[in-house]
């Protein structure tokens, strides 16, 4: 098991319900693959820098996760394909 850090932008025009589903669907992929949640730090709707997919607002969330290759995968598959998810990165931190 190997630590990470994800940082995720979500569309800053979603419902705050439909957000913490989204939200916990993508925590609940590292988790159903044996890894662990270590720390959320929602940095809640910043301005963009320049505009992305005609959004000018998102988001943010910080998690640093404990996980397998197989979790840190299918988490980048299944964030790549959610379509309230604007930009994400992943960042494998040094043991």
């Amino acid at each position: 098991m190997k630590k990470y850090e994800i940082m995720y932008i979500l569309k800053a025009n979603l419902e705050d319900a439909v957000r913490q589903e989204t939200i916990d669907g993508l925590h609940s992929i590292i988790t159903s693959h044996e890894g662990t949640i270590d720390n959320v730090d929602e940095w809640g709707i910043k301005e963009f820098a320049y505009e992305i997919n005609k959004e000018t607002k998102g988001y943010y969330m910080v998690i640093t996760v404990t996980a397998n290759n197989e979790g840190i995968a299918e988490f980048d598959r299944l964030i790549r394909i959610n379509a309230n998810v604007v930009r994400h990165m992943i960042i494998k931190l040094e043991a």
